[in-house]
């Protein structure tokens, strides 16, 4: 079932006085959100502004398309009302702008949506029917609960209103940072890139627009391989908001010639920069919220070090179990988790010396289970898993050589290489070669 406003065959190209309509009809539901100076600034090299949009009031930047998609809306349809699949925020701004607008909103959500961002959807008062494995899935279904009931169906990324929606994000960024050099965005359906890079590219042509997908869904990238939208199989990931397996077709069309650059992430990259959001900025942001540090960590934009660059903090639904996962994944692909098996004597003080091993070097166990039956050793011995926590990658290796130096039989959990250590120099996707031939079909 085709979407009428989302066309494979001729798709809509958003125009920058879209985006400036939206700004004005928007602008009494929507907050300004801040564009300050990071501390990460220090850590990476460059003069990183982060755009905060995760503080809008249902925790992400789609409630500004949403709303302008509603106002829109033809009197009849605001008193039928509308229907869309997301993963979350999007169903979450829907909700809460309906609700505002006196307009009924339902939803369709995947399986995979997290739990936090349904309840929330449904104390809002929409109608959430949660169905599909994945997005695709969920806007079938959507589109066909909208045809039997009569609602209109807002896609929640390809919508021209949408877009132009998100693109009021630009406009703000480059009123609020002066001379920037780059900006840095999170790539899902490709509308928050499509609205962001026309607003940017058209006001300020030289400002480099970067966009950052995780390794599990990278639809984008995959779309500018073969020039048009693609289905992509999506994997579960941090960045459950960037899970799409079919960018939009406006939403591609209008941001193909204008994007300078295409990255995809490391899933544990995406855990670090949550981490470090958290312990430097103390800032609590979703996976697709923290994809663009994740790239700066990696070492994907070295070449932007000692330029200005605004980092697009899109999303801050994550859910508290989640959150509790990524902070511990990040502590453990930074080198602050570590764990291990040890096999030492079950003699009095065996056990002890292993705690004091630890402790001379500064090491602190976090967890640690003995096992005396299924082990191959001597009957003299106990095999000890340990979990620990060391300052950083050097003292995690320091532990290593320790234990291997007093201990015949050990076995460490998996390390990341310090050849993958932040800052070093990783490729990115140029898409300069594209611009000159991207498809709109």
């Amino acid at each position: 079932m085709a979407d009428p406003m989302c066309s494979s065959t001729s798709p809509q190209v958003l125009q920058f006085e879209d985006i400036t309509s939206a700004a004005f009809k928007i602008k009494s539901g929507i907050m300004v959100t801040p564009c300050i100076r990071s501390h990460l600034s220090q850590l990476t090299g460059m003069e990183i502004f982060l755009k905060k949009d995760f503080l809008q009031y249902t925790g992400s930047f789609k409630e500004r398309g949403a709303r302008y998609a509603l106002i829109m809306l033809p009197d009849e349809q605001k008193r039928k009302g509308v229907i869309s699949a997301s993963l979350g925020n999007h169903a979450l701004a829907l909700c809460y702008h309906g609700k505002d607008l006196g307009i009924p909103v339902t939803v369709v959500m995947p399986i995979v949506a997290p739990i936090m961002k349904i309840q929330s959807c449904r104390q809002h008062g929409a109608d959430v029917v949660v169905k599909g494995k994945d997005m695709g899935e969920a806007k079938r279904w959507a589109m066909q609960l909208g045809r039997e009931r009569g609602l209109t169906y807002i896609n929640g990324y390809d919508h021209p209103h949408i877009m132009a929606g998100q693109g009021t994000i630009g406009l703000e960024i480059v009123e609020q940072v002066p001379d920037i050099d780059a900006v840095v965005i999170p790539v899902g359906g490709g509308g928050l890139i499509a609205g962001v890079a026309l607003a940017v590219k058209t006001l300020y042509p030289r400002i480099k627009v970067i966009g950052v997908e995780s390794e599990r869904c990278a639809s984008f990238t995959n779309a500018v391989k073969a020039n048009k939208p693609v289905y992509t199989p999506i994997e579960s990931t941090l960045a459950d908001g960037l899970a799409v397996p079919t960018v939009g077709y406006n939403a591609f069309a209008t941001a193909a010639p204008l994007i300078d650059k295409l990255i995809v992430v490391k899933e544990e990259w995406i855990a670090i920069a949550i981490l470090r959001l958290v312990e430097l900025e103390k800032c609590v942001v979703e996976g697709a919220g923290a994809s663009g540090l994740a790239a700066i960590l990696a070492g994907h934009l070295n070449e932007m070090r000692g330029k200005r660059v605004v980092l697009l903090l899109c999303g801050g639904n994550i859910d508290t179990t989640i959150l509790g996962r990524c902070l511990e994944r990040g502590l453990a692909a930074d080198g602050r988790l570590m764990k291990f098996k040890v096999t030492v004597s079950d003699r009095p003080g065996g056990i002890a010396e292993l705690c004091r091993l630890m402790s001379s070097i500064g090491v602190s166990i976090k967890d640690i289970v003995h096992e005396r039956a299924w082990i191959k050793s001597d009957i003299f011995s106990v095999e000890v898993k340990v979990v620990c926590e060391t300052r950083d990658m050097e003292h995690a290796l320091l532990l290593k050589e320790k234990l291997h130096q007093n201990y015949q039989h050990v076995l460490l959990g998996e390390m990341p290489s310090l050849e993958e250590s932040p800052l070093t120099d990783e490729p990115g996707h140029d898409c300069s070669e594209q611009k000159s031939n991207s498809s709109t079909e």
